[in-house]
């Protein structure tokens, strides 16, 4: 019920943001096409605004608000994001597009020597705005650092948010009504205040958020296991744990400041361990090498939780849980949850690996297999000879032979975890069986 209100209100909250400008707009500037403004002007005005509202929706969803992440997902949050930035690109280019066929003289605007500030505040917004988009489709191609990706990505975009402000507000056009003004107060204010908590409350909060590495478990040569504690506060009584819902994940940096480097990892330890929160990681660049040196004592800061990958948000008959590699994690932290909670539904897990060292714990798996009803099918995609398992890809017959009846099938929720590849090609398969898509949720390693 939660869940549902929440979404609710999120998509309640997001519309008003979009339409009011647009609505309010016409209500106090109609008469303007009577007295000699044209059509093409007032539909550049109306693009302008639908991509200012975009703006501000595109500045709060990616600013970890954990009701918004627990209510979409991260997958979904950052999916709406993308969309929203390149519909506020397509908008603008209309808009530019509508305010020169209303006038051809505003071809003159395209001079920056000689413009007006307003124009060459919307001309910098514009080439910002290109350039981000440019970065978020070639992010692959360039192979630049996440954290060099990341902070050309912030820049561009306070660029982009900056320059529409002073346009806006230099245009001297709608914010002389008081109602558009104050409505544009109110976009600003918020638009503050989001950057306020993602920016500077969450940094400053982080010193409440710090813990400490009780050890480091290795799992394989290239896994590890990274248990944290809170750090015992002198001022206070005991220690205060990390609550988080099975399946859920953390930004963890070593350094409480701002500028320092953080990545999510997806907490594996089940939700009733107690003090203790454990994150298993593959080791495969800079920053996770560096998890992996930490000495028991080292200080982490963790932002979290997030995500609405988790189990706790369905009611359902059984779980199918389907993990490529180091994508087990979510799934270790609801089977241990389970097992705390001593579940008694049946649930299937399919664990897909290139080779036989890939898959991770293996022997916790058949202990919880005595705990819990559970079913366990282990594929290789490179089996070595003796592997009598099943081998190659997640097909149909597969799942198949793992699901129960179809009207049964149907009853169960579906959660996907691992490599993108394997993410589409299992969400075929389960197209092709007539799964509900609200079933299936998804989390995939490419987000950041």
């Amino acid at each position: 019920m939660r869940h549902h209100l929440e979404r609710t209100l999120w998509a309640t909250a997001f519309l008003a943001v979009l339409l009011a400008p647009v609505l309010l707009a016409p209500v106090l500037h109609g008469p303007r096409i009577r007295n000699g403004s044209s059509l093409l002007s007032e539909l550049s005005v109306g693009m302008g605004l639908l991509a200012t509202s975009m703006l501000v929706c595109t500045v709060v969803l990616p600013s970890r608000l954990r009701s918004l992440t627990r209510t979409f997902g991260i997958e979904g949050v950052l999916g709406i994001h993308r969309f929203v930035g390149l519909a506020i690109t397509l908008l603008v280019g209309l808009h530019v597009v509508l305010v020169v066929a209303a006038n051809p003289a505003n071809v003159a605007l395209f001079d920056v020597v000689h413009a007006p500030d307003r124009a060459r505040a919307a001309l910098g917004a514009t080439v910002a705005l290109g350039a981000l988009i440019v970065q978020t489709v070639l992010r692959r191609r360039l192979r630049h650092r996440y954290e060099v990706w990341r902070w050309v990505h912030v820049v561009l975009a306070a660029a982009v948010l900056v320059l529409s402000g002073l346009h806006i507000w230099w245009l001297n056009h709608l914010v002389r009504d008081a109602a558009m003004r104050a409505l544009f107060t109110v976009l600003a204010v918020g638009v503050l205040v989001v950057l306020a908590y993602r920016w500077v409350w969450l940094p400053l909060r982080g010193t409440r958020r710090e813990y400490v590495v009780r050890e480091i478990r290795p799992e394989t040569p290239t896994v590890s296991t990274l248990v944290l504690e809170p750090r015992r506060n002198g001022a206070r009584r005991g220690y205060r744990s990390l609550a988080f819902a099975p399946g859920q994940f953390a930004w963890l940096r070593l350094h409480p400041s701002i500028w320092a480097q953080e990545h999510p990892f997806t907490i594996a330890s089940s939700a009733h361990l107690g003090l203790w929160t454990e994150f298993t990681i593959r080791h495969s660049g800079d920053f996770t090498r560096q998890l992996r040196l930490l000495r028991p004592g080292s200080p982490v800061w963790v932002d979290g939780p997030h995500g609405a990958f988790t189990l706790d948000l369905h009611r359902t008959t059984g779980l199918v849980m389907i993990a490529g590699g180091v994508g087990i994690t979510p799934m270790m932290s609801m089977l241990r949850t389970l097992a705390h909670r001593r579940d008694r539904r049946p649930h299937r897990l399919l664990m897909v690996a290139r080779t036989i060292d890939d898959l991770l714990f293996r022997a916790e798996i058949r202990r919880l297999q005595q705990r819990l009803d559970l079913t366990v099918v282990e594929l290789l995609r490179q089996p070595p000879p003796s592997w009598t398992g099943a081998s190659g890809t997640v097909g149909a017959e597969l799942l198949t032979a793992l699901l129960p009846g179809e009207f049964r099938r149907n009853q169960l929720d579906y959660y996907l975890c691992g490599p993108p590849a394997l993410v589409t090609d299992v969400l075929t398969v389960l197209e092709e069986l007539d799964i509900p898509q609200p079933r299936i949720h998804t989390e995939q390693f490419d987000f950041v």
